[in-house]
């Protein structure tokens, strides 16, 4: 790691975290652990994944940049620009749609007075869609930081976008 020409870090408790992700895999199977690892590097680097940041990861985990940005850049989970402090995820996928997405999207649009895949001015929210958060049973279903909130209509968003801090 003294090599590495970066200015981002992980934190002491970070590096313990990623230690015990590292225990659950064999060692010859470290690079099982990235998914794990670019969550940490999200929540530690301010929300997103910059190529810095990437890179680091890659660094981190031995292994090649490339590797780290195919797997970045596959996930929906993992941001590669700048979001907001609540990261507003819609599913918009088949049953979701068939469940009334398109209404929890205008609901959204509208409250936010946000477009999908724009922030707000003051850095608050974030609004994009994804294909599936895979709770088509309880559809439509949005995903805000780490709480996934099902069976939506949209005075249930409207309300839960009321009661964010």
């Amino acid at each position: 790691m003294s090599a590495l020409q970066n200015s981002l870090q992980f934190s002491e408790a970070t590096v313990r975290q990623a230690e015990m992700i590292f225990k659950r895999y064999p060692a010859e199977r470290r690079e099982s652990a990235l998914l794990p690892v670019l969550h940490l590097a999200q929540r530690e680097f301010g929300g997103w994944l910059s190529q810095e940041a990437l890179d680091y990861v890659a660094a981190f985990m031995g292994m090649p940049p490339l590797r780290v940005y195919e797997v970045a850049t596959f996930y929906t989970m993992y941001n590669l620009k700048p979001v907001g402090k609540h990261h507003v995820r819609v599913c918009t996928n088949i049953s979701c749609w068939l469940c009334g997405s398109d209404a929890i999207v205008q609901t959204l649009q509208d409250k936010l007075h946000l477009k999908m895949g724009e922030t707000s001015a003051d850095g608050r929210f974030t609004l994009d869609h994804v294909e599936c958060l895979g709770a088509c049973v309880n559809a439509p279903i949005v995903h805000i930081g780490d709480d996934y909130y099902e069976n939506l209509t949209p005075d249930k968003v409207s309300e839960i976008i009321d009661q964010l801090p």
